[in-house]
């Protein structure tokens, strides 16, 4: 059994949103306080493209196939992950955290993993991939004491 210790550090993020949370208490009745909040704004691909995909001459004659278009809410949920990831590094090369608990969507917990500092790694307590970007904190608090509990 894993319990969230007193001063830890939470990260509940997905590709757009994140909540940097801060235990107050123990591990077994864990009480966060918002550290911190960033957004990001990210309207949808379509909103984003300024063009239709382009068309690409095929081997028949008059034949055209389509070409791929940049995702651009992608790319931006993949910027979002770097600048969190330098966030943390930033934070943990001052100590502003001993352990800390990172929840996001499997697809950005991959994407975060990926980027995080060897520095910010060694104080990953634990992960859970999970979206709770929108829930009330005292349910995040519920939420990670049990899978805590079970890790």
């Amino acid at each position: 059994m894993t319990a969230l210790p007193n001063d830890a550090w939470v990260l509940v993020a997905d590709g757009e949103k994140a909540l940097f949370l801060r235990n107050l208490t123990d591990g077994q009745d864990p009480h966060l306080e918002v550290v911190r909040k960033e957004e990001q704004d990210n309207p949808s691909d379509r909103a984003q493209s300024a063009n239709r995909p382009g068309r690409m001459p095929d081997t028949g004659p008059g034949q055209r196939s389509a070409l791929d278009d940049t995702d651009w809410h992608e790319l931006a949920k993949e910027r979002f992950a770097d600048e969190l990831a330098d966030m943390l590094y930033q934070r943990a090369h001052r100590g502003r955290f001993d352990h800390i608990v990172i929840v996001a969507p499997p697809a950005t917990l991959g994407e975060l993993r990926d980027k995080l500092h060897a520095e910010v790694r060694a104080k990953v307590l634990h992960e859970v991939p999970k979206t709770l970007t929108n829930h009330p904190i005292r349910e995040i608090e519920k939420l990670i004491r049990k899978d805590l509990a079970a890790a």
